[in-house]
C-alpha cells in the first residue's frame, strides 16, 4: 500500500477513490498523507471496520467509507484511483476509468487493466505475495483529423495512451507514433523528427 501511494504520488491536494475498499486501508493510507478519499465497498461488515480503522489513524475528516455496488459508483470528480480489483472487475470498469480527466491516476495493486498496457509497474524486493503496483495515466482523447498552422493534415487513432496515425502534406504522407501521458503528447513522424505537444481541447500545443 505504501509503493500504491509513492509510485501514485498520492499528495495533499488529492481526492482519492477506491473502489471495493475492503478494510479501508488504501483510502486510510491516502488520508495520512493528507489526501481525502472514498471508499466504496459492498459488504457492509467491512465498511463498519473501514470507519472503526479510520477513527483507529486519526483520520475520519478525510476517510468516508460507504455501503454500495462499485459499478454504480460515481467516481468522476477523482483525481487518483487505488484500486485491488480482479481483471474481470477491471475489465468492467475500464470505460469509466478511461472517461476520467485527463491525467488522473489509477494506481493498481497486482492485477493490471486487460488490454490498456501500464504507464509504469514496480516489483517490490522480498516481496512474496502481492509483490507489483502498476501506474496507470488516464489520457486526453485524440482520436481523429487534426490540421497543423501549415495545413498538414494529421490523422491519429488512440489505443488508450498509445497514438499512431498518418500526416499528410505536400512532401507526401508518413507515419506518427507516440504516447499520451494525460494531456501530454510525444511521437514521432517518420523523416520529420521528435516533437511534443499539450492537448487543450481542441487544439495541441507545442
Amino acid at each position: 500500500v505504501a509503493k500504491m501511494m509513492e509510485v501514485g504520488k498520492i499528495n495533499a491536494q488529492d481526492f482519492i477513490v477506491d473502489l471495493g475498499s475492503g478494510d479501508g486501508r488504501n483510502v486510510i493510507a491516502a488520508a495520512k498523507l493528507g489526501a481525502r478519499g472514498l471508499g466504496v465497498e459492498y459488504n457492509n461488515d467491512m465498511v463498519e471496520l473501514s470507519k472503526k480503522n479510520a477513527i483507529k489513524e486519526g483520520v475520519t475528516e478525510r476517510a468516508q467509507f460507504v455501503q454500495g455496488d462499485m459499478y454504480q459508483a460515481d467516481f468522476s470528480k477523482a483525481t487518483a484511483l487505488a484500486l485491488f480489483l480482479l481483471p474481470s472487475n477491471l475489465t468492467e470498469l475500464r470505460n469509466k476509468i478511461f472517461n476520467l480527466q485527463p491525467g488522473t491516476r489509477v494506481v493498481l495493486n497486482t492485477f493490471s487493466i486487460p488490454d490498456w498496457d501500464p504507464d509504469e509497474s514496480v516489483v517490490l524486493d522480498n516481496c512474496t505475495s502481492w509483490c507489483t503496483v502498476y501506474l496507470n495515466i488516464v489520457p486526453a482523447k485524440i482520436a481523429g483529423m487534426w490540421r497543423t498552422a501549415g495545413g498538414i493534415e494529421v490523422t491519429l487513432t488512440q489505443q488508450y495512451q498509445m497514438v499512431s496515425g498518418t500526416a499528410k502534406g505536400p512532401n507526401g504522407s508518413y507515419p506518427i507514433t507516440g504516447r499520451l501521458r494525460g494531456n501530454e503528447l510525444t511521437f514521432s513522424a517518420a523523416k520529420q523528427g521528435e516533437f511534443s505537444g499539450r492537448v487543450n481541447g481542441n487544439t495541441i500545443e507545442g
